[in-house]
């Protein structure tokens, strides 16, 4: 503790000759000591501060021995020796005595350095004092400033996770901020484990790290004896200290984590309004204990943690409840129309970048009308909430319903304008409805505000066509103009008729015009096949993002070499009817010998009787089981299964010993083809034999 320079003792020539009495005033001692007779000269406040009798010292620098520790001592002659070697006029630092009863007290010095004409050190004068309590000032401003610091730096971990929580709107949202570098590591946590409270159990949501997770705990009882449990029963912290306190309290647990090489633990309950719904464990290999600060940190840093829980889990499951109304109000199924491919698909918009999706007012319809026509709809209403939603499902259902009626496409859009407008809520919605006969190619458009449809020619060039258009609905009644000019569009065989909704069109800072341009581009050297072109469309939508929802619909005229439909059967099958399963069986077997493949009934019988049953199993809802006969230049028999389920069927693993599990491979062995189709809010799984070719 040196401070020499600035903060050292410099003596004017004027100091007293005895300036005692004005040192022991405060408390200080002065010496002098002659560098050429080696005696150091101490007043009476000196020999106090040294704690030595005036008659147990003899002038000597070696006799304060006793009194100076020897490290000390070496020290302070290192510190003086240089200071005259080097020139300095001074010097000062602290250092410690020995007392009398052998305690050691803080003491501070400072020296003046006197010198001859030729700058050798000749004399030093200077003085002592007690600094215990100024030392013990000094160290206590340095163990509040650090204590300081520390509470900056835990208050800094609280305020950055909180902040990046308040961005997190789903689950997996507050479990990505948690785990991310910048948020509770900081703590020094090196696994994190969390589990949500629900009907009395506790379902884990995150395990740590890889290897982590324990058999038989992704769900557990609140009454079981792991620490996360008995946080939750008893909503107080668990804090662990060591590993023999770990191994003391949760033996169940404990054998299973050893290789994680855990420390010490911190469980907390996560409460809000007043009742647990979940559970947080941090875990730590680095330290042992926590300080009444830490815990006061973690448990505070919990609070916030579990608020933005229970906004992730309101948020969704009110996502659950909107996309659950949104597929409602989309067409379950799409119908097969004659002569055409058809492909519909839908994305939800995404929520400022994240996972999380957004429900919206966009959607699709494909209507069955006399005379073999098919009417196709796409449209927007106005906003991305559940209201939007529910305008939608209603418009959807009158246009369905004036169209079905037989009215003219002019006049379906005109009254479903008027009904939007009457229909007492603010929102508008633009809209394409095309009507078609497809023997013929003709389609008859009217565009209410929407964007134009595009026309895929059979050589793969692709352009959009101008229609003229009304003003969107809802506002063409409200300012009298119900007219909607109708164009007409000629379809070929082999040409595909395109109509989404402008989430597919629209990039940020981009025209309108550039985007259908692109689109048109992209859909040139897109895949012939429908399906496989909407699942592209969709996929790039996917990966430029963007905060509106898409809605596609894709219909294509076969051409005239095209298999055609030759016979169609169709069963109902709902789950827990035997009797339907049955009667559907029995149709298959009927059908397919009546059709002249009594050779592959079996096999049919059988691939069909898999489907079903995975439909029932797999899903909430009932089976449409359908039978028919594609004739072309080659025969097939087609079986399909609609379900109400969008998940895709997945290839498992039996295993030697398993039950279930061959499913698929079953219908890939005994099938000549297979495949999925998405059906408007559910999906379809086919598959085709290729029989021998005569006529049923």
């Amino acid at each position: 503790m040196a401070d020499r320079g600035a903060s050292a003792l410099s003596l004017p020539d004027d100091w007293p000759a005895h300036p005692e009495p004005i040192l022991a005033l405060n408390r200080m001692g002065s010496f002098d000591w002659d560098l050429d007779s080696g005696l150091f000269h101490m007043d009476a406040q000196a020999h106090e501060v040294f704690d030595l009798r005036p008659e147990e010292y003899d002038g000597r620098p070696e006799s304060l021995a006793s009194r100076v520790p020897r490290a000390e001592s070496s020290r302070l002659d290192a510190l003086i020796a240089q200071a005259m070697k080097d020139g300095s006029e001074n010097y000062g630092t602290y250092f410690r005595l020995r007392r009398r009863d052998g305690t050691l007290r803080w003491t501070h010095t400072q020296g003046y350095i006197r010198r001859d004409e030729t700058g050798r050190p000749r004399r030093i004068i200077g003085i002592l004092r007690d600094a215990t309590e100024e030392i013990a000032e000094i160290e206590a401003r340095r163990e509040q400033a650090a204590q300081n610091e520390v509470r900056r730096r835990q208050t800094n971990v609280v305020q950055v996770a909180t902040a990046a929580l308040a961005h997190a709107r789903t689950v997996d949202d507050v479990i990505h901020v948690l785990k991310d570098t910048h948020g509770i590591t900081r703590l020094g946590a090196t696994s994190l484990v969390m589990g949500l409270v629900e009907a009395g159990r506790i379902r884990l949501v995150s395990d740590g790290p890889d290897n982590s997770f324990v058999p038989g705990t992704r769900i557990t009882r609140i009454d079981e004896p792991y620490p996360m449990s008995e946080a939750v029963r008893t909503l107080s912290p668990r804090f662990i200290e060591s590993p023999e306190e770990f191994a003391e309290r949760y033996p169940v647990l404990w054998p299973n984590i050893t290789h994680l090489q855990v420390t010490s633990a911190a469980y907390l309950p996560l409460i809000a309004q007043a009742r647990p719904i979940g559970a947080m464990g941090l875990l730590y290999s680095d330290r042992r204990g926590f300080s009444p600060e830490d815990r006061n940190v973690i448990v505070a840093l919990g609070s916030s943690i579990a608020q933005s829980l229970q906004r992730a889990m309101l948020y969704e499951q009110e996502m659950d409840l909107a996309e659950g109304l949104q597929q409602a109000m989309l067409p379950r199924t799409i119908p097969s129309v004659p002569g055409s491919d058809v492909a519909v698909r839908y994305r939800a918009a995404t929520i400022g970048g994240s996972l999380g999706r957004d429900i919206g007012g966009d959607w699709y319809d494909l209507i069955p009308l006399p005379g073999g026509r098919v009417g196709a709809v796409i449209g927007d209403v106005q906003g991305h909430d559940t209201h939007a939603a529910a305008v939608m499902g209603q418009l959807r259902i009158v246009l369905r319903a004036y169209a079905a009626e037989g009215h003219t496409p002019a006049t379906v859009m005109a009254r479903a304008s008027v009904f939007l407008h009457e229909l007492d809520t603010d929102r508008f919605a633009t809209c394409l409805y095309a009507e078609a006969d497809m023997a013929t190619g003709v389609v008859q458009v009217v565009r209410a505000g929407h964007i134009d449809p595009l026309v895929r020619h059979g050589d793969g060039t692709c352009r959009r066509i101008p229609v003229e258009g009304g003003l969107p609905l809802g506002l063409s009644a409200e300012f009298g103009r119900l007219d909607y000019p109708v164009g007409t569009i000629e379809l070929d065989p082999g040409n595909t008729l395109l109509l989404c909704t402008d989430g597919l069109v629209e990039q940020p800072g981009a025209d309108l015009d550039d985007g259908m341009q692109a689109l048109a581009a992209h859909v040139a050297t897109g895949p012939e096949d429908v399906r496989e072109l909407a699942d592209r469309l969709i996929h790039e939508a996917e990966k430029r993002g963007g905060d509106d929802d898409v809605a596609l619909l894709l219909l294509r005229r076969r051409g005239l070499d095209t298999p055609q439909s030759g016979g169609r059967l169709q069963q109902h099958v709902a789950p827990g009817d035997p009797e339907a399963l049955t009667e559907a069986r029995r149709m298959i077997r009927a059908a397919v010998r009546a059709w002249g493949a009594a050779d592959h009934a079996d096999e049919i019988e059988l691939v069909a009787d898999e489907l079903i049953t995975n439909a029932l199993m797999h899903t909430e809802g009932s089976a449409v089981v359908t039978l028919r006969v594609l004739t072309g230049t080659d025969r097939r028999l087609r079986v399909e299964v609609e379900d109400s389920s969008s998940a895709l069927p997945r290839r498992r693993e039996a295993g030697p010993s398993g039950v279930s599990g061959r499913g698929l491979l079953l219908v890939e062995t005994l099938g000549d083809v297979w495949g999925v189709e998405a059906r408007g809010g559910g999906k379809c799984v086919w598959s085709e034999f290729v029989v021998p070719h005569r006529e049923p």
